[in-house]
Formats: structure tokens, C-alpha cells, sequence
């Protein structure tokens, strides 16, 4: 079996968690709540369309990207001068593009709901301008490209789980420092300008849980495979089987409710473990035939991660004032804004200037980079 073939599983999760990344802010109101102005039944649809849809969560990525590092450097061993640099080039030189594109771009929506001036004066602050530069908070999805490269810079001890499987348990150890750091910090400093960033870098320190996790992953899968593990299949579906029965509660109190409980804990585990079991067993499942179109289309997640809230925002506008019920709306977002956004990163990609902006081509010659090996290349997260 090549390593193409045996790589296709994880081509199939970086199009999943694209994809479901488009689910999730589909699946809410225009701002971002599970649509509260409308009637317990009204909620139904879109909540639990929201509970399959989002299953990946961007931290489904970051195990992706921190699996596929450990690989390349395992067949290729860089410094770590020379990762960090080429992290650098990989991530934020096409995040700080888009920064400035959806400042801007963010006026069209605000225009819009009637916050344009509020937009405005965001835009005249510095200290905003640092929140979109660190914390990623111009739009809803950036935020994951500053909390990657958080993570990754910590990639020293992936590869030492890569030895020591066990350290991959690092995971659940990283959740529960979230959970209890973040029950601290939001009391403590709420309404202070420097609670977001305390946040992030608590989140960014709890995600090297699921880093270790990656690498622990990435050692079973070299020294055993997926057919090895297969037999671990029945057990990894019970228990993302658990994991859905608390999301069903956690929905079941959204519907109700008409807010998200971020204070059901049962519910917060289901969502961050869901990612972990959703890897595993795919790994688990690698060595079986995985159709090879997944390999050309995952090559887009990324742009599609990253372009998805352009036509998202031409949506919500074209519905805001329409009398449809919180379900049509949502299944209209879907079926135009993925096929408009595939459409839109295929142009991007031909466009040779701008390919670089999703990750799909060479970086202008402003920022030169050093050459990547061949699989990283193929499988660019």
C-alpha cells in the first residue's frame, strides 16, 4: 500500500472538517445565536443540522496539521529555526491577506444589519487592529490560523509522543486545563480589554493536548498501521456514539433555551473529544479503499475554510428581511454558499497571483520560502 493511498483517510477529514466548519456558521442566525427570536419548534431544524454538521470543529484541523508536521519532519528532520519559519511563510503571510480583506469586506454585512458605524470605529482603533492581528477576531473563522501556529510552535513535543503513545492521553489533560483555567479567567478579568488575549493563550496551551495527541497517533499509525487497529473500531464508534447522545442533550437545551449552554459540561466534552475519536478512527479505518477524488478536493478545504464567509455574509444579506423559517434559511445558506465558495476557490487557484492566498501556490516573490518536501506539499492544512 503507498503512502498516498494509506494518506487518503486524513485527505477525507481535512474535507470534512472544511466543510462542517461552512455547517456550523450556516446553521446560525446572521449573529452567530441559534435564532432566538423564533419559536421553540422553529429551532428544531437548524440546531440539530448543526449537532451532525459539526462534529470536525476546527480543532480537527489542528490534529490534521500537527499529524502531517510530525510526519514530514519524521522523513525529513528539520531545525526548529527552520519549521518556525516556514510556519511563518505557511500561515501568516495568507492570514494577514485576509485580515485586511475581510476588514474591509466586514462593512458590506454591517451596512447591512445597520452596525457600520460601530465597524467604523472599531477600524480607527489600535488596539482592535491587535486583536485582528493576534487573536484573529475580524471575522468569526480567523481565529484559527493564529491558534494553529500557537500551537504548533510547541511541535518539539509532538514528536515525543510519537515514542511515547501514552502521552497522547495529554489531551484530556489539556480540556480539563481549559475547562478550569477559563472558569477562573472570565470572572476574574471580565470587561478587561486583556481577557481575550489571557483566553487565547490559555486555549493555545490547553491545544497542545490535542498536538500530543496527533503525535501519539502518528507513532501507532507508523508502527502498526490501520489494519493493526481495525479492531479498535467497534470500540472508538461506541464511543463517539456517547459523545453524540450528549450533544443531542446539549441541543435539546440549545432548542429550548435559545442560547447555547456553554455551562453543560457534559456537553462541552462531547464537542472537544468528538474531534479525537473522529481521527482515530478514520486512522483506525486508513488501510481500506478511500475513493481518490478526496485527495483532489481536500487540497481546497483550506481555501474554502478561509473564503466561505464572503458569500455566507451575500446570504444572510439576500435573507435578512425574508419571512422564511429559521430551517429554509439555513438550507438555502448551505446549498448556495458551498457550491459559490468551491466555484470561487477553483478561480482562485488558477489565478496564479493569488493561489498563495489559500495555501495552493507559491508565495510572491516579496516573500521568498525555501522548497517543501513532496508531502507536504500534497497535503498542506
Amino acid at each position: 500500500m503507498t503512502s498516498s493511498t494509506r494518506l487518503t483517510w486524513i485527505d477525507s477529514l481535512r474535507l470534512l472538517a472544511g466543510l462542517s466548519m461552512v455547517g456550523l456558521h450556516a446553521t446560525s442566525d446572521p449573529m452567530g445565536q441559534p435564532w432566538p427570536d423564533y419559536d421553540v419548534v422553529d429551532r428544531i431544524g437548524p440546531v440539530v443540522i448543526r449537532a451532525f454538521l459539526y462534529v470536525a470543529r476546527t480543532e480537527l484541523f489542528i490534529i490534521i496539521s500537527v499529524f502531517l508536521l510530525v510526519l514530514a519532519l519524521d522523513r525529513r528532520p528539520r531545525s526548529y529555526g527552520d519549521v518556525f519559519k516556514e510556519q511563518c511563510r505557511r500561515l501568516l503571510i495568507p492570514f494577514a491577506f485576509w485580515t485586511v480583506f475581510y476588514a474591509a469586506y466586514n462593512m458590506i454585512k454591517a451596512s447591512a444589519f445597520g452596525y457600520q458605524d460601530l465597524w467604523i470605529s472599531q477600524m480607527s482603533h489600535v488596539t482592535d487592529w491587535i486583536g485582528f492581528a493576534l487573536l484573529g477576531d475580524v471575522k468569526y473563522h480567523m481565529h484559527f490560523i493564529p491558534t494553529l501556529f500557537g500551537v504548533i510552535v510547541f511541535f518539539p513535543l509532538y514528536r515525543a509522543a510519537v515514542d511515547h503513545p501514552w502521552l497522547g492521553l495529554g489531551a484530556a489533560v489539556g480540556l480539563v486545563f481549559k475547562l478550569q483555567i477559563e472558569g477562573f479567567l472570565y470572572p476574574t478579568f471580565w470587561g478587561e480589554d486583556t481577557l481575550p488575549f489571557l483566553i487565547r493563550g490559555a486555549k493555545i496551551l490547553s491545544y497542545v493536548g490535542y498536538g500530543l495527541f496527533a503525535g501519539a497517533a502518528y507513532g501507532i499509525w507508523k508502527r502498526h498501521g490501520s489494519s493493526t487497529v481495525q479492531n479498535l473500531v467497534p470500540v472508538v464508534v461506541f464511543a463517539g456514539a456517547l459523545l453524540m447522545l450528549l450533544k443531542a442533550i446539549s441541543s435539546y437545551k440549545t432548542i429550548i433555551s435559545g442560547t447555547y449552554p456553554f455551562t453543560y459540561q457534559p456537553g462541552y466534552w462531547a464537542d472537544f473529544l468528538m474531534p479525537v475519536v473522529l481521527f482515530f478512527l478514520c486512522l483506525c479505518l486508513g488501510h481500506k479503499t478511500w475513493p481518490q477524488i478526496l485527495t483532489k478536493l481536500a487540497a481546497y478545504s483550506f481555501g474554502i475554510y478561509l473564503c466561505h464567509p464572503i458569500f455566507l455574509d451575500l446570504a444572510e444579506i439576500a435573507l435578512r428581511e425574508t419571512a422564511l423559517l429559521p430551517t429554509y434559511q439555513v438550507l438555502i445558506k448551505i446549498g448556495t454558499v458551498v457550491p459559490a465558495t468551491a466555484l470561487f476557490v477553483l478561480l482562485l487557484n488558477r489565478l496564479a497571483p493569488l493561489a498563495w492566498t489559500i495555501g495552493l501556490g507559491p508565495l510572491p516573490k516579496l516573500f521568498p520560502r525555501s522548497p517543501l518536501p513532496k508531502e507536504s506539499k500534497k497535503h498542506v492544512v
